[in-house]
């Protein structure tokens, strides 16, 4: 593990650190217990030992709402004296990230309750609509328990005041990812201002307490007609991204300084991309800038501040987002410099895929320039894997918290809903990051494989199952005219449209208006050309 570097062992944290000492440590640690009296004994003492060998950003910050601060180390070390900060922080006067963290801890750990619940009851239930019904029931009673009361202290205003320092946050959400610790180290090492980068990562492991790691369907072979054949593996613990960045010397110190903002999930928990970037969502603490990306990525010299330069070009700004697919890179790739011509999310298709429910899917378009703008120009999506806005954007367009189970769909979601809030999209002129691209052959772990496993039923088709009744929010939010809301309500599956007035479209230009805009024909399942988006016609 790592360690604090105060002069003590790892358990001992200076008083001068938001005033939480020892003593409060121990607390936590009591508490852990009580709490995790209904799990499994494995978690009980995972939990009681995270809080008495917690380790802390040993640099008080200067922002009253950042302290106390919030252990990054150990994996699930309980926030000290939760109790009066989720309490201040539910009050809607008086937030801090702790508080904030604590309310998600309890969010996880009552739904770690409920999944083992369902888990044995899954071993000899026969009736999968009837559980699948009763899992998505006992997520939203948890949701509406946890994290509405906190989102509606806050709605209509951002919940801490933003920053002009020129700091930027990066929403990192990481499934079980083995690049996540070289993802942090490349994000530091090749910022402008590395002091002025904040991490919010939600590190989603299967950490070996409970059960057996698994790995993802590797290709071990092919059958008699030559398709592959896949198994899946015992595997020991996932690697901590954040364990293994903040053990470095040379980047320690930013974990000490506060920098890195860690909230650890069960692999078991684990609910798809929607679910973990609206976690990280509640990780930003007031920074000017907010930067959603995948947690196994590549940066260019200075990101940082020519990121900051091109969004300050955009016409629209301060209400501009730059959004696009990065370019691929392999592992074995040289030291990635960026620079080339960003791509342009120009067009969309609906999906011809039963298990995505037909959902739009959108995509890039070609390459173009136009000499008479001064500044990037308008592209009509927003790219969950990347964008970057000022951090006003989750005030505008909250995240929503009820969207498990769900791996597409978000784009089409974030892209309208920041369109109709008033807020432009638009192609940085060049790619400043590179992703890995992670096609099934590589093996590597799927969220949807740990649901399948969770529910006694291995394989993607339980969460398909989930995500069939969740993605109607999603294609009713959008104007499918199959699933308005008087549809929805005659299937009896009201409950997926909870509180979607409040994550919903915005209220500055028309969903109709946004049909228009993108030349989307939800009568023949079709998206037609944008020429304003193809040729960089609009500023």
């Amino acid at each position: 593990r790592a360690h604090a570097t105060n002069g003590n062992d790892a358990g001992a944290v200076s008083k001068d650190n938001g005033g939480d000492d020892i003593g409060g440590i121990i607390r936590g640690a009591d508490a852990a217990k009580k709490i995790a009296a209904a799990v499994s004994d494995e978690a009980l003492d995972t939990m009681a030992a995270a809080a008495q060998n917690a380790i802390l950003p040993t640099v008080a910050s200067d922002v009253p709402h950042l302290n106390p601060s919030v252990p990054y180390l150990p994996p699930h070390a309980p926030v000290p004296n939760a109790d009066g900060l989720v309490e201040a922080t539910l009050s809607g006067s008086n937030p801090t990230m702790a508080g904030i963290h604590a309310i998600l801890q309890r969010f996880l750990l009552d739904l770690h309750k409920s999944n083992r619940h369902f888990g044995t009851d899954a071993k000899t239930e026969n009736d999968r609509e009837g559980l699948r019904d009763r899992v998505i029931q006992a997520y939203f009673d948890l949701a509406n328990k946890h994290l509405i009361p906190f989102d509606k202290a806050y709605r209509g205003k951002n919940i801490f005041p933003v920053r002009e320092d020129g700091s930027i946050f990066m929403s990192l959400a990481s499934f079980r990812d083995h690049l996540l610790g070289a993802t942090l180290k490349e994000a530091f090492r090749k910022a402008e201002h590395p002091e002025r980068l904040f991490v919010g990562a939600v590190i989603q492991n299967c950490f070996g307490d409970e059960y057996v790691c698994k790995t993802g369907a590797q290709v071990v072979g092919k059958d008699k007609n030559g398709r592959p054949q896949t198994k899946v593996s015992d595997a020991p613990p996932d690697k901590n991204g954040v364990e293994e960045f903040c053990a470095d010397p040379s980047y320690k110190k930013y974990c000490e300084a506060g920098q890195i903002r860690a909230l650890y999930v069960n692999e078991t928990e684990s609910l798809g991309p929607a679910a973990a970037r609206y976690y990280a969502s509640k990780l930003w603490g007031g920074e000017t800038y907010y930067l959603q990306a995948d947690a196994h990525l590549r940066f260019a010299p200075k990101f940082d501040t020519r990121y900051i330069d091109e969004v300050k070009a955009a016409k629209a700004y301060p209400k501009a987002v730059l959004s696009s697919y990065p370019p691929g890179f392999s592992e074995s790739d040289p030291d990635y410099v960026g620079g080339t011509t960003g791509a342009r999310l120009c067009t969309c298709e609906f999906s011809h895929s039963d298990v995505e429910e037909h959902i739009i899917r959108i995509n890039t378009g070609g390459h173009c320039t136009n000499d008479q703008v001064d500044g990037p120009t308008q592209i009509a999506f927003i790219a969950a894997g990347f964008f970057f806005a000022r951090a006003e954007f989750l005030k505008d367009v909250p995240f929503d918290p009820y969207l498990p189970w769900c791996f597409m769909g978000e784009e089409i979601a974030l892209s309208s809903r920041a369109w109709t809030a008033g807020w432009d999209i638009y192609a940085p002129r060049q790619n400043l990051i590179a992703h890995q691209y992670r096609p099934g052959r590589m093996g590597l772990p799927k969220f949807w494989g740990s649901v399948g496993r969770l529910f006694g039923r291995p394989g993607p088709g339980f969460n398909t199952r989930l995500q069939k009744k969740i993605i109607k929010r999603v294609k009713n939010l959008v104007g499918y005219p199959e699933v308005s809301t008087e549809e929805v309500k005659k299937d009896g599956d009201e409950l997926v449209l909870t509180d979607l007035e409040f994550y919903g479209m915005g209220s500055e230009r028309t969903r109709q208006a946004y049909v228009d805009f993108t030349n989307i024909d939800f009568s023949s399942k079709s998206c037609k050309n944008m020429q304003w988006c193809n040729k960089c016609e609009m500023a």
